[in-house]
């Protein structure tokens, strides 16, 4: 299986996506029919103000409860348009955001923050100039738009549709903005739906049913529930606890400075994949195997390299005292272990 592969499924029931890059699996989206999905958008009313925090409370239907960290100007009972940033820890508030997003393949609507911008990864001014004509030909009203990267090469008439699309929902939903009970006005996209929307350069889409049993990537994904990651001569260990995600960094045989560098720099080419497989985020703790300080500039480039290509947006701290990395990744997605059936 060479190149870029998508497909679509159910795992446990719930409806799952894997994308295979030459052969191996390379990201991996499960459902849960339990979790409010990021991006969904709803009616929430202000509870009460967190002080110290300078957040506000939110109630959200059914009895949830969100958290939106920016709360200054707002008061209790107060209706807001609130959209879902991520998932929930255990026990914890469902993190918010009041700049709700309208999000497609193509293009993404931004209400109250007008004008037509283009994503910087399309670097040719034609193709840029292009695009600036279909996005004033297609949008009108004070919505904002942005045209992301899939957007290059892409037919006029697919990416028309989609901004009217989304300026049309934006316009529905922030129709239905007041209101004195909590309500859902949209649900976030579902696995299949965020593989069509973010998994760009793929070659072939499998939507036979059992793909993933007859491809052999079920075994793949068993093996992400053990925290051992070979790594050519080398491996590292990976497990997360409710803290932090700890990640140690071993040498094979050989411990010579050479064979410490290489498998550093293996790590850090695998580690993003490692995370984003497993769904894990928050604060990253790791421990390289033993080398000299000259290595550590090389190891930290290559390692901002990797997570510059991951799709999950991770901040890299730092060596700490002693010789630990530190980084902080967000929460988009639930722990693997939170979804994934005993056994499939």
């Amino acid at each position: 299986m060479i190149g870029r592969t998508v497909l679509l499924d159910h795992i446990g029931g719930q409806e799952a996506a894997a994308l295979i890059v030459d052969g191996k699996l390379d990201d991996l989206l499960i459902d849960d029919a339990e979790a409010p999905r990021p991006g969904s958008i709803y009616r929430a009313i202000c509870d009460r103000p967190l002080k110290g925090q300078g957040g506000m409370m939110m109630r959200l239907p059914d009895g949830g409860t969100g958290f939106l960290r920016q709360g200054k100007g707002l008061r209790p009972g107060q209706p807001l348009l609130v959209q879902v940033t991520g998932y929930a820890e255990d026990g914890k508030a469902v993190p918010l955001t009041d700049r709700v997003l309208f999000k497609s393949r193509y293009a993404i609507v931004t209400p109250g923050a007008p004008g037509i911008n283009i994503s910087r990864a399309i670097a040719e001014d034609e193709e840029r100039d292009r695009l600036t004509g279909i996005g004033k030909a297609v949008m009108e009203g004070d919505h904002g738009l942005i045209l992301r990267s899939s957007c290059e090469g892409a037919s006029e008439d697919n990416i028309a549709e989609d901004i009217a699309a989304m300026a049309d929902l934006a316009t529905a939903v922030l129709a239905d903005a007041a209101g004195t009970e909590p309500e859902a006005l949209t649900e976030g996209d579902g696995p299949h739906a965020l593989a069509w929307r973010e998994w760009t350069g793929v070659s072939e889409v499998i939507t036979d049913k059992d793909c993933m049993v007859t491809h052999g990537i079920l075994d793949q994904i068993e093996a992400l529930r053990g925290p051992l990651v070979p790594l050519g001569e080398g491996s590292m260990v990976i497990e997360s606890t409710r803290a932090l995600v700890a990640i140690d960094v071993n040498t094979g045989g050989d411990t010579s400075p050479a064979a410490a560098l290489k498998v550093n720099l293996a790590a850090c080419r695998a580690i993003p994949r490692a995370l984003r497989l497993r769904g894990w985020g928050g604060q990253l703790v790791i421990d390289f195997a033993p080398m000299s300080k000259a290595h550590r500039k090389q190891v930290e480039q290559s390692l901002r390299g990797s997570f510059r290509n991951d799709p999950i947006e991770t901040s890299l701290v730092g060596w700490t005292a002693m010789g630990l990395f530190e980084a902080q990744r967000k929460r988009e997605r639930l722990p693997l272990s939170r979804v994934l059936p005993k056994s499939f």
